[in-house]
Formats: C-alpha cells, structure tokens, sequence
C-alpha cells in the first residue's frame, strides 16, 4: 500500500494515513487501501488511526476530484462510495478504535477522528468543520456526532463558523476523551492500547456496541438488553478467567472465549 500503513504486533493494529505532503488528505485510491487495511486486522484487539507527519487528516484531496470552473460534479456519489462505508466501519469494528490526533484534524478527516472511539489528541492539534466555506454540510458523520458529543448550540458554532477548536478545549468540550503535551502522545496513546489490548475483547466489543446503540431503545429495551448481554458473557471462559485471577491476586490472561 502506497497511502496507508499497518502493523499489527501485540495485539493492536497501528494504521498510519501516509501522504503527509497533503495533510494525509483523501483520495480514491487511499480509501480503498484503508479498506484493505480494516480486513486485515489479524489477531488485533485495538485499533489505533494515526496520521504520518504533522497532521492528522485534512479530509478530501481536493485534487483527486478537482472541477473546472462552470463543471458540477456528483458529491453524493463519493460520499455513498467511500466516506459512508468508513464510518460505518469504525462503529461496526469488534475493536475499540483509537484515533491519535497529532495535529490538524480538518472536514472529513476531524469526523473521522470522531467516528473513533477513544480520541486522544496533542496539545498542538486543532479540529476543523472546514464545510462551510465550501458550501457543504459537515458529512463523514459530522452532523450526527457533534450535536450528540457538544449539544447543538456548539455543534452549530463550529460548523457554521469552521472555527478551529484547539485540542484542550475539545476535550474541556467532551467531543474527544483525552488532551496531553505533545511529547507525551505516544506514550498515552501506547499505554491506552496495550490497557485495551489485554482485556477482554468479547466485553470490550459488547460495551462497544451497547453504547453506540442505546439511542434507538426505550429503558426497558435497555434493560432487558443488558439482561440477556450479562447472560451471554457470563458463560465466557473470559469471565471465569477473571473472576479466578482476581480471586488468586494474578494478572489474567484473556483469550476472547
């Protein structure tokens, strides 16, 4: 792959957007080798969405779908065949995903970060709704996290404005879990995956889904789901793996059965 790279090695899959002369900007092609890279995932318990250089991702490269002036061209068509099936990908992973903002987080490439599970971004970095000004709406999921993450009145700020949000106040905000120093990123972020790495994954993944889920159902809906999910993993070689390992003062061993 030419735009992405990955590596998986204890357990947790590293994906790096590559084309850092372009903020790690979107085309065609990058999409699909991302696709590649999400079927690829191994043995991989976590997942960790990272950017190559001094940003995390400006969203679409222009260029890859560039308009002469008086031309229109078909948005929707990208969105239904490549920004789409991503989000949609990131909710639906087993693995906790984890996005690694190292800098500016712009259009797409800041839902794409949201569409994450766990954001931890740099001191340095900043989140763009980078919409506005070209007419457009914030798509990637953008309309649908940020009111839910930032209630609406901040959702509307930024994406009205494209007012960059700095990383502390993000986080000040609640739209991403954690800020630190950017020296400290790597190690917070290697010490987050290997945390999630070692838990259960049929847990992780059942806490994973629940959450994201729980919009469409009633109390009692919940209520019974938590039932029948307390059920299902409490007959798991992972929970009797647990309970004995607290029990005999042992770090467990997980096997995701």
């Amino acid at each position: 792959m030419e735009s992405i790279t990955l590596a998986v090695t204890n357990g947790i899959a590293r994906i790096t957007l590559n084309r850092p002369d372009r903020l790690n900007s979107f085309t065609r092609a990058m999409h699909a080798e991302l696709r590649e890279a999400l079927d690829n995932l191994g043995d991989a318990r976590v997942v960790v969405i990272t950017g190559a250089g001094r940003g995390f991702c400006a969203g679409q490269d222009l260029n890859d779908r560039a308009v002469a002036p008086g031309e229109a061209v078909d948005l929707g068509e990208s969105v239904e065949q490549s920004w789409n099936p991503l989000i949609r990908r990131l909710a639906a992973l087993p693995q906790p995903v984890i996005a690694r903002v190292n800098g500016v987080a712009a259009g797409a490439g800041a839902n794409i970060a949201l569409a994450c599970d766990l954001v931890v971004a740099a001191n340095s970095a900043k989140f763009i709704q980078s919409f506005a000004a070209l007419g457009l709406i914030p798509d990637s999921g953008g309309s649908w996290h940020l009111p839910r993450l930032v209630g609406q009145a901040r959702a509307l700020g930024l994406a009205l404005t494209g007012e960059p949000l700095p990383a502390e106040k993000a986080a000040e905000w609640g739209l991403i879990w954690k800020c630190v120093e950017d020296e400290a990123l790597d190690a917070e972020v290697d010490a987050l995956a290997a945390r999630l790495a070692a838990l259960p994954p049929l847990g992780l993944a059942a806490i994973k889904s629940i959450i994201r889920t729980t919009g469409a159902r009633t109390l009692d809906e919940e209520l019974n789901l938590q039932r029948d999910e307390m059920r299902r993993l409490g007959f798991t070689a992972d929970y009797r793996e647990g309970v004995a390992a607290f029990l005999e003062k042992r770090p467990a061993v997980f096997t995701g059965s």
